[in-house]
């Protein structure tokens, strides 16, 4: 385990400063998620359309993306210092389905046990207005944490795959 000074950064890509600096770090955002959502990960494919997502100027769509980052000189240059990262999408239809939809979270494995994604989440939670939903493996340990900071189990969510 590695402890770090960490520093929180909020972008909101529809912010034309926020936007220059989301395309900038937006790779190793997405080889971040790729690499440490471990078994509940997606593709990098499926992570970059959910970065494009968070950063569509398109009415109804738009997102935020909240970092963690060490701060002090525990990574080696070839390492992104990034140590934990959410995306958050917005959905388009509020009152009727949560406003925004966080799709991804995740720490680095080094990192981990520290807190940092209960700082996330909050920072999260902090940063969009309006009612927030995920989807949670039901193994998955974060889900204790969910619970924890009072989101519940609405609905049994059913898909056809086509």
């Amino acid at each position: 385990m590695t402890t770090a000074t960490v520093t929180l950064q909020t972008l909101n890509p529809k912010d034309a400063n926020d936007l220059e600096q989301f395309t900038l770090e937006r790779p190793a955002i997405a080889q971040f998620l790729f690499e440490h959502l471990d078994e509940y990960g997606d593709s990098l494919a499926d992570i970059e359309r959910c970065l494009d997502y968070a950063a569509s100027p398109a009415e109804g769509k738009g997102g935020s993306v909240i970092l963690t980052k060490d701060g002090s000189n525990n990574r080696s240059q070839d390492e992104s210092s990034i140590t934990g990262a959410v995306v958050i999408n917005d959905t388009g239809m509020q009152g009727y389905i949560p406003e925004h939809m966080l799709v991804y979270i995740a720490v680095h494995r080094d990192y981990r046990g520290q807190g940092l994604g209960k700082t996330l989440l909050a920072a999260t939670l902090d940063a969009v207005p309006g009612s927030v939903a995920l989807h949670v493996e039901a193994d998955n340990p974060a889900r204790h944490l969910y619970e924890k900071l009072g989101f519940e189990t609405k609905y049994l969510e059913m898909r056809l795959a086509r």
